[in-house]
């Protein structure tokens, strides 16, 4: 018999770093046809959808050069940012 095929990881491009990374190490965060921009913790909406790595520094990035907002072609809000910083913080315990 061959051997158990390892299942393949998921990779998906930080828009900020431009790294390949695994999705779990990743946040999503999509544009949906309504034009409202939130953030996908499950990875399974529909959507625009734009990764993040799990980092401050990153998501400050982001938040000053517009990154996110120029990707999904959709107004950020600020407090999104807030959110993702929150989520950073709460898995990092930074």
């Amino acid at each position: 018999m061959a051997p158990m095929k390892k299942k393949k990881t998921p990779l998906r491009k930080c828009v900020v770093t431009k790294e390949m990374m695994p999705k779990q190490q990743l946040i999503r965060v999509v544009r949906n046809k309504e034009g409202e921009v939130f953030i996908d913790e499950t990875g399974k909406q529909n959507g625009r959808g734009a990764y993040l790595t799990k980092d401050s520094s990153v998501i400050e990035t982001a938040r000053q050069k517009n990154i996110l907002s120029h990707h999904l072609k959709a107004k950020v809000d600020e407090e999104l940012y807030e959110k993702l910083l929150k989520i950073v913080k709460e898995d990092t315990n930074e």
